[in-house]
């Protein structure tokens, strides 16, 4: 696998950095994923990740790059694109570890004691995405033993010999992580990442662009996803939003509302939180193990019902998120460390075609802050 990173500058003056990498150097050499830190290491940056920092005098945010050997994630649940190690405005933390270890043999997450450990396809952080068909991953059902299917924004992956269901929580053999560009400016940065599985006859070109725009607290992901192989593109697609304002614990300081009356299909624990019109509010401080689940709708068929408001009274501040694509599903998850809302959009690309979708984060102060 060769590895390249070069730091150029544009006509304007502006650092740009390009790093990129493709396994297709080797093809004949899998990569086998591994967790980026050693069993019951601490949570913080890797040694040797490689990373990026962006700012536009207003946000400053740090990504963590893809990278098949050194990278900060590289489990092969969420998109090694966009992950982002922490972004600031105005003195505030809006995204961090939310767990304080790691180890390979968890799946998904455990408590013990103080520390919360997360398995390699959990360890992430920030607005971190996951494509999905049926809970699936594309042609995985459809594979034999040994063969491959593939995880847009991870790669090509082979099915274990042991066949099995899915599961996003086991770390499959990455058989190709394709081809992967970054190339960042000062305030923006661009993720390209080509993948080809002629096994399961699926293929894609995905681009995610994150820009904070100039002299406000807002930041913009666009995205563009190609299909360039002979079958369908079929899924929907998540942000886990993994929220640590301040580091403050879920509870009744945190409000989160919505332009719609939500309709709970699983209402969550009432001890701990519940649904009131277009708001979700907690009932005390998570703790120990509590957990507070829930998926709702009551959303409409446009976009408009895509913008969700999240603020902390303690902090005093807050994130509006808006996207430009309808609702499909709307999900909250939250521990003692991290607040997760989860909204889900669906896609379905012929091949030859392309699928575009934008979010949008406004990083605000309350009222009460600015006074």
């Amino acid at each position: 696998m060769r590895t390249r990173m070069t730091l150029a500058t544009t006509g304007l003056g502006v650092g740009l950095l390009l790093w990129s990498w493709a396994s297709s150097d080797q093809p004949s050499r899998p990569v086998h994923a591994a967790p980026a830190q050693a069993p019951g290491a601490a949570a913080g940056p890797t040694p040797g990740a490689p990373k990026a920092e962006i700012t536009n005098g207003v946000l400053k945010a740090r990504f963590y790059l893809p990278d098949a050997q050194k990278g900060f994630y590289r489990g092969t649940r969420f998109d090694w694109s966009g992950v982002i190690g922490s972004l600031e405005y105005e003195g505030h933390r809006y995204y961090g570890p939310w767990f304080t270890k790691t180890d390979p043999a968890v799946n998904d997450f455990l408590f013990q004691g103080a520390d919360i450990i997360a398995g390699p396809c959990s360890a992430i952080t920030g607005p971190v995405e996951e494509f999905s068909t049926d809970d699936q991953a594309m042609g995985y059902r459809q594979a034999k033993p040994g063969e491959t299917f593939v995880k847009i924004g991870v790669g090509v992956l082979r099915k274990p010999h042991d066949g099995g269901e899915y599961s996003r929580f086991r770390l499959y053999e990455i058989v190709d992580p394709g081809t992967w560009k970054v190339r960042a400016t000062r305030d923006t940065i661009e993720f390209t990442q080509g993948v080809t599985d002629a096994s399961s006859g699926y293929g894609y070109r995905y681009q995610k662009t994150v820009r904070l725009v100039g002299g406000q607290p807002e930041m913009v992901i666009d995205h563009r996803l190609r299909n360039t192989g002979e079958r369908l593109i079929e899924s929907d697609v998540y942000n886990h939003n993994f929220l640590v304002l301040d580091g403050q614990p879920p509870g009744p300081d945190f409000v989160l509302k919505m332009p719609f009356a939500i309709k709970a299909a699983r209402a969550p624990d009432r001890a701990l939180a519940e649904v009131r019109g277009d708001q979700i509010v907690y009932r005390k401080v998570l703790g120990a193990k509590e957990t507070v689940y829930t998926d709702f709708h009551g959303f409409g068929p446009t976009a408009a019902d895509y913008r969700f408001t999240i603020e902390n009274k303690k902090a005093g501040a807050g994130v509006r998120i808006t996207g430009d694509r309808p609702l499909s599903k709307v999900a909250l998850w939250s521990i003692r460390s991290v607040l997760s809302l989860e909204p889900f959009i669906a896609m379905r690309i012929e091949p030859g075609r392309e699928f575009t979708w934008r979010y949008t984060y406004t990083y605000y102060l309350t009222a009460d802050t600015r006074k």
